[in-house]
């Protein structure tokens, strides 16, 4: 089972964030890096998805790397344990 992170502000710079929020009546989401200070945070890809591709997608790029994978709940979204441990 995969594990993830609530987001925070101080995540260090390269983080991947997969940002849940809500499109009608769907949970759709898309998958960023935190910037450095001052930069804006890099979106891929510029489209939303399904939670699960968000996921995937994450995971694969942060297969060499090993870091935390971060998820950033918006209003109204609850976390589905489908989706793995959200600590």
């Amino acid at each position: 089972m995969s594990i993830y992170y609530r987001y925070s502000d101080d995540a260090a710079p390269g983080a991947l964030v997969v940002r849940l929020y809500r499109s009608a009546d769907e949970v759709r989401a898309f998958k960023r890096e935190k910037a450095s200070d001052g930069a804006g945070d890099s979106i891929f890809p510029g489209e939303e998805m399904e939670p699960e591709a968000a996921f995937r997608m994450a995971e694969n790029k942060n297969r060499d790397n090993d870091h935390p994978i971060y998820v950033e709940l918006m209003e109204e979204i609850n976390w589905n344990p489908s989706w793995g441990e959200l600590q």
